[in-house]
């Protein structure tokens, strides 16, 4: 069968599994919707967390980031891993104990304040929109190039699966959706991997594939191969760094910080019955992301060193299929601009001039088709990519809806509005979500990779700071915390809003602040959060005794309540 043919029968029996598990799993209540009725076993909710956590940005965008960043791109792979850590044990089980459903709905009551509540709700939904457009940018990708759609109906195809699991099932269909979903992407990113590691390498584990010697017999190592390529072709050398130290560190703490402040992950952990389950479900989630993130250098690797060989100093007229495949979306330009017909790629420091644009975005899903591997490998990868951005999206989703609903229409707007009216009102706020996180898909604000960095950003610089010293120092106050969060997204969405879309032009190093990034400078909003937050907190009033002595009992090792307990 053809390509498009394998797409058809993988994406249709993936969604078929989606849909139904989302029919049976459907939410009945509030509690179902927001937190699947806190019943989720560990095993199962570490996979829906693993599911969650890897969005379109990991499953189509890290491996293609790395593939041009060379060593740069290790700033995802530890931003992305060190911050789920630092959730596990820092966080995640102390909210759990606090028993509630949202980040705003603890920062609310942590800062005994409307104010407070409300602030935390923008910030979450600025986040969660800002997110949820890589991934369903991710998902026109996917249906653009393999079902041969545009890209803007790949992105509303998307948007009506979604609205389907998501505003049906709540939290409940998203748990067990995500299941399936985890199953179907990590088996769909390690076949292609296996298959290109044993074919360039003799290595069926792709990760010792990664450092060893080519297979062809000239005792070569892989990356040793690949840096020769990329310096004859005028890149930079692949284990070389290019970006400055502070960039680098400046883009970590904000993938690693800002992990740790996204509610769309923190949530998952109250689907558990108990404190004790909320840890043993982040270690099982970390196993689980573990598999793929380890994964995804050598898919980079692979990637790269088989496009070089492939469409370097080639005529056009012979140029494989899958090139021109791709050409038709509009995600690789030739412009031949010497008039000869030959494919000039070119880095940098080539005197050649470059003739060829690669959208990052397509590396891992055209890889299978650079290695010729068989067509239904291809269709495993597009069902693979469709399912990491889409069971991020519908969670991004469901914070959103929770956070409208819950946070603002229940606890300040209209405090004696029926379960069956809240409910009702979730799913209204989860369709027209939708609608808005399809239309930043259709055009979004950089690559996939790109925009999910600065969603980390911006949950790194505003509620970070609120949530990690509302649970470990007592002093912490309402004005404090409001201040904080204030000045911490204010800033950073300032300063990404001018180099994206003010100032394009300007958006190099020499014009950045201190040398840092737009992916990199909600670290600096989080130092700011703090800068403001804490002298605040010391100037003002002390937080009530009772609010003090609730962030002791967060902090006690005792266990929460039985599920009934948590608050709505």
């Amino acid at each position: 069968m053809s390509v498009q043919a394998w797409t058809f029968v993988m994406v249709g029996i993936s969604f078929a599994l989606y849909i139904g598990v989302a029919i049976w799993s459907r939410a009945s209540s509030t509690g179902e919707f927001y937190i699947a009725g806190a019943g989720v076993p560990p095993v199962v909710n570490g996979m829906a967390t693993a599911a969650d956590w890897m969005s379109a940005a990991s499953f189509i965008s890290m491996a293609g980031l790395i593939s041009f960043m060379g060593r740069d791109g290790s700033v995802y792979l530890m931003g992305w891993t060190g911050g789920y850590v630092l959730l596990a044990l820092l966080l995640a089980p102390y909210l759990r104990k606090f028993g509630k459903y949202t980040v705003p709905d603890f920062v609310g009551d942590r800062y005994y304040s409307r104010t407070a509540r409300i602030v935390a709700v923008i910030c979450a939904i600025f986040v969660s929109f800002t997110y949820v457009a890589g991934q369903m940018r991710g998902v026109g990708i996917v249906f653009s190039r393999f079902l041969n759609v545009d890209i803007t109906l790949g992105v509303m195809i998307g948007m009506g699966i979604v609205f389907f699991y998501a505003v049906l099932g709540g939290m409940k269909g998203i748990t067990y959706t995500q299941v399936a979903q985890y199953c179907v992407l990590i088996f769909a990113y390690l076949v292609p991997a296996i298959f290109i590691s044993l074919l360039m390498t003799g290595n069926i584990i792709p990760q010792l594939g990664f450092g060893g010697e080519l297979a062809d017999g000239s005792g070569e190592f892989l990356l040793d191969k690949l840096n020769g390529l990329s310096q004859e072709l005028g890149f930079d050398a692949y284990t070389d760094g290019r970006k400055a130290t502070i960039d680098v560190f400046f883009i970590t703490a904000a993938l690693m910080l800002g992990t740790a402040g996204l509610p769309h992950v923190i949530v998952r952990f109250y689907t558990v019955p108990r404190v004790s389950a909320a840890r043993s479900s982040a270690g099982w989630a970390l196993l689980f992301i573990a598999i793929l993130y380890t994964t995804a250098p050598a898919v980079a690797a692979f990637a790269r060193t088989n496009l070089l060989n492939t469409v370097s100093d080639t005529e056009y007229t012979e140029v494989p299929g899958w090139f021109k495949n791709w050409e038709t979306t509009g995600l690789i330009k030739f412009d031949d601009k010497n008039g000869d017909g030959n494919i000039q790629y070119r880095g940098a420091h080539s005197q050649v001039e470059n003739e060829l644009t690669i959208d990052r975005d397509i590396m891992v899903l055209a890889n299978p088709e650079i290695a010729k591997l068989p067509n239904w490998v291809v269709g495993l990868v597009a069902a693979g990519g469709l399912a990491a951005a889409l069971s991020t999206a519908a969670g991004l989703l469901l914070v959103i809806s929770t956070s409208i609903a819950h946070d603002l229409l229940k606890r300040e707007l209209v405090q004696d509005i029926s379960e069956k009216g809240e409910l009702i009102a979730a799913r209204i706020a989860a369709g027209i979500a939708v609608c808005i996180a399809g239309y930043f898909g259709i055009d979004p604000p950089g690559f996939v990779g790109q925009v999910v960095a600065f969603a980390f950003g911006l949950a790194a610089a505003s509620f970070f700071p609120a949530i990690i010293m509302g649970i470990f120092w007592k002093r912490m106050n309402n004005v404090g915390a409001i201040s904080g969060m204030i000045v911490g997204i204010s800033f950073t969405a300032g300063y990404i809003i001018f180099f994206k879309f003010i100032n394009p032009e300007m958006n190099v190093p020499a014009h950045w602040l201190f040398g840092i990034s737009p992916e990199g400078i909600g670290t600096l909003g989080m130092v700011l959060n703090f800068l403001v937050s804490v002298p605040v907190s010391l100037l003002t009033a002390p937080p009530p005794p009772d609010v003090q002595e609730l962030v002791d009992n967060i902090r006690s090792p005792q266990e929460a309540g039985p599920p009934h307990e948590l608050s709505v």
